[in-house]
């Protein structure tokens, strides 16, 4: 029998993939939180663990009319960001997989009434919330990365994540579910940017996004993944990257509303221009996740 054996919120925000000196560069001479959280995660977490494979919930692949599991036996190559070339260029990657789990979360997906198939075509693109993650944390695992479908809503990722962690259950694997993704997600106006660079949270473009997201962060801490899920309607007006799908089928993966696992934060709550990013780990709490 398998088992979800931890799950986070992680970053993928393009700085992380910047030179040293470009990062110092950008943020008033100092390091950004992320890069060392990131770090710090795999030797502190994931090292560990141990963990046979890792799920990415991955929000900057868009799916449509179904959601999209990855189904290869391994994704190798060189990937360049679209949106940011000059940043993310040519970064290699060899991503092994699991198509029988695959075709296991897709079959839990569907039976739970939402639309999802396993792909293996090898053209398929991948993204760069998995890839830049996966820079720093892939250590020969297996990695999944299963899209957000942009037709979705609040309850359809719940349901896909509830199918997520008992296909799981249902598998011989150890995993880890990773909600790749920010908080508030409104970006700066294109020539306003510049200013707005450094890590800083006084950048996040709002004053009220970042209360929001500040107050999901203690809920995070205290385990309040019911307030989190409840609140919901009230988040989504600051736009919350991939509608927090990332969140919310990580969370549904190992009980949604009855979750108590508490938060904890590698590196700091930081903006990145304009949004608001972070990387929250939940351990699994002593007598299982609910």
């Amino acid at each position: 029998m398998g088992e979800i054996v931890g799950v986070g919120i992680v970053s993928h925000a393009p700085p992380i993939m910047m030179s040293k000196e470009n990062r110092f560069a950008l943020n008033e001479g100092k390091e950004i939180t992320l890069v060392p959280g990131l770090r710090n995660l795999r030797s502190e977490v994931l090292d560990k663990l141990t963990p046979d494979t890792v799920i990415v919930v991955d929000t900057h692949w868009f799916s449509t009319v179904e959601f999209i599991i990855t189904g290869h036996e391994r994704r190798k190559g060189k990937y360049t960001s679209e949106e940011l070339p000059r940043v993310i260029s040519q970064v290699p990657y060899d991503l092994k997989g699991n198509p029988e789990l695959a075709e296991l979360v897709a079959s839990e997906v569907r039976d739970a009434g939402v639309p999802c198939i396993a792909n293996d075509d090898p053209y398929l693109p991948v993204n760069y919330p998995t890839i830049n993650v996966a820079d720093f944390l892939n250590n020969g695992e297996e990695w999944l990365s299963i899209s957000v479908a942009q037709t979705g809503t609040t309850d359809n990722f719940l349901a896909v994540g509830k199918a997520i962690g008992e296909a799981v259950a249902k598998s011989d694997r150890r995993v880890v579910v990773l909600a790749s993704g920010g908080m508030s997600h409104a970006f700066w106006p294109l020539l306003e940017l510049v200013d707005h660079e450094a890590s800083d949270p006084k950048h996040i473009i709002t004053p009220e996004a970042r209360a929001a997201d500040e107050q999901r962060l203690k809920w995070f801490a205290n385990g309040d993944h019911a307030a989190v899920i409840d609140a919901m309607p009230d988040y989504l007006p600051h736009k919350p990257e991939g509608k927090f799908a990332h969140y919310l089928m990580m969370a549904a993966a190992v009980g949604g509303k009855s979750c108590k696992a508490m938060g904890r934060l590698f590196g700091e709550y930081e903006n990145a221009t304009g949004t608001g990013q972070v990387h929250v780990w939940f351990d699994q709490p002593e007598g299982g996740w609910t």
